[in-house]
């Protein structure tokens, strides 16, 4: 008896769905289920995107092919008149601390080493999370995911400290900082790992989730 009625208890969670009611996933307004698209801005309505972990893992996929050679190849060349130095992601970050600036190669190495790479497991685990049982809540995988997001715009430090360096140390015959090979490697990683990110159908995390029944907030 004491079982039946905790179960009778138990709060019924109910989805949009269940409501008859699509929310945009550009501006979040609610439209009724069936609306083709949103009057709002003109983004077309769908309950689910049944493709969104297709685009996530080929975008993640090529962004994480495109992210091993920015790290080989070399991402600063510097020409002076009597040698050429190239240096890696990784080397130049190494230079900089021997040359006793700690600090600038910690942040480009948390720029461009720890949350690239971060942001590539974070994916993975969330496009797999949905498809596999997972211990993390479904709170803390929508906070997840949205930190992904927000971090997202701050991948491309590295591609603007080469730029910056780039425009002004040109002294022509004395001296000139070019980008290396691996610039163009790094900012298309960070390009599609962005767009693998906003891909993923963020909805799906609770429906999985629903589909098991109440679970830890």
């Amino acid at each position: 008896m004491v079982g039946m009625e905790r179960a009778e208890q138990t709060p019924q969670i109910l989805n949009a769905a269940d409501l008859g009611v699509t929310a945009c996933t550009r501006c979040h307004q609610v439209w009724p289920e069936g609306t083709p698209k949103c009057t709002r801005c003109g983004q077309p309505i769908m309950r689910r995107d049944h493709k969104s972990l297709q685009r996530v893992w080929a975008l993640w996929l090529v962004g994480l092919m495109c992210y091993i050679p920015a790290n080989l190849y070399p991402m600063l060349s510097t020409r002076t008149l009597f040698y050429v130095q190239e240096d890696t992601i990784v080397g130049g970050a190494i230079e900089l601390y021997e040359y006793g600036s700690p600090g600038v190669a910690l942040i480009i190495l948390l720029a461009s080493v720890a949350i690239p790479v971060g942001k590539f497991i974070a994916i993975a685990f969330l496009a797999l999370s949905v498809t596999r049982p997972s211990a993390v809540s479904k709170g803390q995988r929508q906070l997840l995911y949205e930190v992904v997001e927000y971090i997202g715009r701050w991948s491309m430090i590295d591609i603007f400290v080469v730029a910056i360096l780039s425009s002004l140390v040109q002294l022509k015959v004395l001296v000139s900082i070019n980008p290396g090979v691996a610039s163009i490697f790094f900012a298309l990683s960070v390009i599609f790992t962005m767009l693998s990110a906003q891909a993923f159908d963020s909805r799906m995390i609770w429906d999985a989730q629903q589909d098991k029944g109440p679970s830890r907030q």
